[in-house]
Parts: structure tokens; C-alpha cells; sequence
């Protein structure tokens, strides 16, 4: 039963790094993210992060019999995907201008 949430989950992780290697090392984007991200580069590192986290949660939550290796594996691809989320968020963020009004 294992094998059956661990592979798609693993698929689902190399299609979010092949994304982000194209994010990386092109700056292509998904045309569905195209518009929100003006920063291309990072939100490729934050989506590498994500696959990592995604690789790291799926072998050691569910592939792993010791409890000690499984609690500190998903503990470190829960910080990874949080990590990767800030990272993304950061990269759809944009620099506001400030009108310089006098008070």
C-alpha cells in the first residue's frame, strides 16, 4: 500500500523539479504563473525546494520502519516545504513604489 501513495507523490516531485530547473536555468515559467511572477529564478529554487521536500517526506514517511529515521525525516521535508513556500511567496512579491507625498 505503501508503493501506491509513495510513487505518484515521487512523479509529482520530478514534474515540480523539471519545472524548476526550466524556472532556473531559462526563467520559463508556467503560463498559468506567468503574470503573479515577476522573479522566475527564485520561484525556480523555491520549487526545487518543494520537490526536495516532497522526495524527502515520501522516502522516509513512508518507505522507512524505523521511528526515529521516519519523525526526523518528514520533521526536515516539513521545514523544507515551508522553506520552499517562503521562497516562493518572496518570489511573487513585488517592490512597492512609494510617492513621495509631503505631510
Amino acid at each position: 500500500m505503501r508503493l501506491y501513495v509513495g510513487i505518484p507523490v515521487v512523479l509529482l516531485a520530478l514534474l515540480i523539479a523539471a519545472s524548476a530547473i526550466a524556472a532556473i536555468t531559462h526563467g520559463w515559467v508556467l503560463p498559468t504563473n506567468r503574470k503573479p511572477v515577476p522573479r522566475p529564478r527564485l520561484y525556480g529554487w523555491g520549487q526545487l525546494v518543494i520537490a526536495i521536500a516532497l522526495c524527502c517526506q515520501a522516502v522516509f514517511g513512508l518507505m522507512t520502519d524505523d521511528l526515529d529515521a521516519r519523525q526526523w525525516g518528514t520533521l526536515t521535508g516539513s521545514v523544507l516545504m515551508v522553506t520552499g513556500i517562503i521562497v516562493i511567496a518572496v518570489s511573487q512579491r513585488t517592490a512597492g513604489h512609494r510617492q513621495g507625498g509631503s505631510a
